[in-house]
């Protein structure tokens, strides 16, 4: 079939181009979990703190809020998406990898979302784009930093009415993560040099921070680092793709330490399979796209095995199904975003 065919190539082309406990306690409504935590304040810059309850749940059945049209170019349409990023309005913005264009859906929008970089047709010129990987939204400056993976390099562009193109901040890098820390250094992964390094906003003085002795398992190295997420005190979580781990740095560690799978590539649950997406709340719970598992997992602090928390549910286009989920995050309320990447569309789970 030619969905399996696809597959295939994407499998193929990964080492050639993209390298691509239980508790009774009552789960907590919407409204208990506003009255017990509050709402939960934005970090200034890239990531969200989000209090969650550690025994949460989600609905089962995903709402479609970006795409989900079949892929295409069309405005309410999507192309094998990949990152994504969640504003504290709900506006979801999503890197639209085969169609080289950043688009934005703004809650409530649910027919056609609006191009905000890119959608020129591949290409290297500074109003262009070719295969973005992953974006966030850097609120002092009022702009969007991009992962312009196959122009090798990191752009930004303003969101104010009126741009046209963006600017280089980082170039020669083949980039496929983003994020920003609350002291507005940006950290980009870098899969060909197995590495991840931390940037001031001019692209200069590049910092290495994980990864960075080649390509292995060692707990020195990565091997294909995909995904980032930064915390408040400036620990870096990395997807480390092909060694099917997320894997945790402490600021000014020489080595990583293993938080999620790294115990084969298989679908217990355990392990993890091409792990994709990753966000960390502030109890510090991993959540985590399960690439190849079609579902997203969860995993507490020192547990040994994580817990799904939605898909699993075989590959397929149902609303309780994925299928090569990538990005994800969440907004200020705990509701679940995932990159449902080869159904072409971006699902929320409500938080229950």
């Amino acid at each position: 079939m030619e969905v399996q065919w696809k597959y295939r190539e994407i499998k193929t082309a990964a080492a050639i181009t993209e390298k691509f406990e239980t508790n009774t306690r009552k789960i907590p409504s919407p409204q208990d979990y506003r009255r017990s935590y509050g709402s939960p304040k934005s970090n200034e810059q890239e990531n969200t703190t989000v209090n969650i309850p550690v025994n949460a749940k989600w609905a089962q059945q995903g709402v479609t809020v970006a795409g989900g049209h079949r892929l295409g170019s069309d405005t309410n349409q999507l192309n094998r998406p990949r990152g994504l990023f969640v504003d504290d309005d709900q506006t979801v913005v999503v890197a639209d990898y085969y169609n080289d264009r950043i688009i934005q859906w703004k809650k409530g929008d649910t027919t056609n979302g609006q191009v905000v970089a890119g959608g020129n047709s591949k290409g290297s010129g500074l109003n262009q784009l070719n295969g973005p990987a992953d974006v966030l939204i850097d609120k002092e400056m009022d702009s969007l930093i991009i992962c312009d993976w196959r122009n090798r390099r990191v752009v930004r562009w303003s969101r104010r009415n009126g741009t046209t193109q963006g600017e280089v901040l980082v170039d020669n890098i083949r980039c496929w993560g983003l994020a920003m820390d609350d002291q507005r250094y940006l950290y980009v992964s870098d899969y060909e040099k197995h590495e991840v390094r931390r940037y001031q906003l001019d692209g200069k003085n590049g910092t290495l921070v994980a990864g960075g002795n080649g390509k292995g398992d060692r707990l020195n190295q990565l091997n294909d680092p995909y995904y980032l997420f930064v915390d408040q005190q400036q620990t870096v979580y990395v997807s480390d793709y092909n060694n099917h781990r997320v894997m945790k740095w402490t600021k000014g560690a020489k080595e990583g330490i293993v938080v999620a799978g790294g115990q084969g590539s298989k679908s217990d649950p355990k392990e993890l399979l091409y792990p994709q997406g990753l966000f960390v709340d502030t109890l510090g719970t991993l959540y985590v796209s399960d690439f190849d598992n079609h579902r997203v997992m969860r995993w507490t602090q020192g547990a040994y095995q994580g817990t799904k928390i939605v898909g699993g549910n075989g590959r397929g286009i149902e609303a309780k199904q994925l299928e090569y989920p990538r990005g994800l995050s969440f907004d200020r309320l705990g509701n679940l975003y995932v990159v449902d990447c080869f159904n072409h569309r971006v699902q929320r789970f409500s938080i229950e």
